[in-house]
């Protein structure tokens, strides 16, 4: 594993019954060790149980599931991925808490992640249709021809400075949204 967990606990580990979806069904014989991964490749939070060699719990948090304590020492999420209710049943309320904790932290920290990688493909797709528009425009632009001309001809003349303000008046927008994007 390329991951390290960043926090772990000792819990019994369960399962609700696919046919009733009533019943919890033990996966672990004892309590085992319940651990948070950060997978950095892929920017998220998964939680994971072995019993041996065999994950009882592969999990990746998102950002809509919800940690439910049902009893002082129990706690629960659902997992739609894996089409299952997991159970955890710990040794204390301290435990439990400290689990649910962690899980409403990890949550939110996937929330940002989510939400930075939505705005990183955003990102990269606006600037290059910009530039695109820009180029296209700029060579067809009468005014700009005629600008420069003008500027060679006649350096004197105030409407000119005018068309000399322009430009920059137009880059002026580009740049604050350009400083903004780079954020």
């Amino acid at each position: 594993l390329r991951e390290q967990p960043i926090f772990s606990t000792r819990a019994h580990v369960f399962q609700i019954d696919p046919n009733t979806k009533k019943n919890w069904v033990p996966t672990s014989k004892h309590a085992v060790t319940v651990s948070y991964f950060y997978d950095s490749t892929r920017n998220v939070y998964r939680i994971i149980s072995l019993d041996g060699s065999k994950a009882i719990i592969n999990s990746t948090i998102t950002p809509n599931m919800t940690f439910t304590k049902t009893s002082q020492k129990f706690g629960q999420w659902a997992d739609s991925r894996a089409n299952t209710v997991y159970g955890l049943g710990f040794s204390s309320e301290h435990h439990l808490s400290k689990f649910a904790e962690k899980f409403q932290e990890f949550k939110e920290a996937a929330r940002l992640a989510k939400e930075k990688s939505q705005e990183k493909m955003e990102l990269t797709s606006t600037p290059s249709q910009e530039s695109a528009g820009g180029d296209i425009q700029s060579p067809l632009t009468p005014e700009s021809i005629n600008g420069t001309d003008d500027e060679r001809a006649t350096p004197e003349v105030m409407p000119n400075s005018e068309t000399r303000a322009e430009p920059t008046q137009n880059a002026l927008p580009f740049t604050h949204r350009y400083r903004f994007h780079s954020h």
